[in-house]
């Protein structure tokens, strides 16, 4: 796979491809990084690190990240910007190189799935209605207006498109980012649905039926069917 040379932009957070991901861009490092970005073709690696590692941290060669392309910025007056960035490919760090510039810069090689063996169209429709399920349900507890959810069809989009959604400890998404097989993410996701609906999916119809004082309504039968295991 290709060989890219990457400014590399440590932060808490896993990127997925495909996935926004909003920006708030303020240390001088990383406003000189954008400035270089966005001269150039408006791209720069997203690694991932606790967020206990420190205030300068350096992802290790080897780690994987994504490669963030920025769609579109709003500068601030005082030299802030907020940014809307757009996985693109996934990445393994190779070495970091030398470099006048204040961050950090990284030769790093992308990679993507490896074809699976078999497919598992079982799967794909269970996870679409089990994400759809735990959308129904998310949305019924925070009393938002409904709609329906509209999830890719493509294993491998569907997977980062799930995984990017939920809200899950940073190191499972990093772990998910690194498999290169569409139907093993699919797999782990699938319990992940399963095991937030049999917690969210009750509470979210108790919810709905308090609100309406047990009148039921339209909400409330999408609710009771996210209430069932799946």
């Amino acid at each position: 796979m290709p060989i890219l040379r990457l400014p590399i932009f440590p932060l808490p957070l896993v990127l997925f491809p495909g996935a926004p991901q909003l920006l708030h861009i303020f240390e001088p490092r990383y406003r000189e990084m954008l400035r270089d970005c966005m001269e150039g073709d408006r791209r720069f690696g997203i690694s991932w690190v606790a967020a206990q590692a420190g205030e300068d941290p350096a992802p290790e060669p080897g780690s994987v990240g994504c490669v963030a392309h920025v769609e579109a910025r709003t500068a601030l007056p005082d030299g802030r910007s907020n940014i809307l960035t757009v996985g693109e490919d996934r990445y393994v760090l190779r070495d970091y190189e030398v470099s006048d510039r204040s961050y950090r810069i990284a030769r790093v090689e992308t990679f993507d799935d490896v074809p699976d063996q078999t497919e598992d169209p079982a799967l794909l429709e269970r996870v679409k209605e089990r994400f759809r399920k735990l959308t129904a349900a998310l949305t019924a507890l925070n009393d938002a207006p409904g709609s329906p959810t509209e999830v890719p069809e493509d294993p491998r989009a569907l997977s980062f498109h799930v995984a990017a959604a939920l809200e899950i400890d940073p190191g499972a998404k990093q772990e998910l980012l690194r498999l290169r097989s569409s139907r093993r993410r699919l797999e782990i996701l699938e319990r992940i649905l399963l095991a937030a609906l049999e917690e969210l999916g009750p509470r979210a119809e108790v919810h709905v039926r308090a609100r309406r004082n047990g009148k039921g309504g339209p909400n409330a039968a999408i609710v009771g069917e996210t209430g069932k295991k799946p």
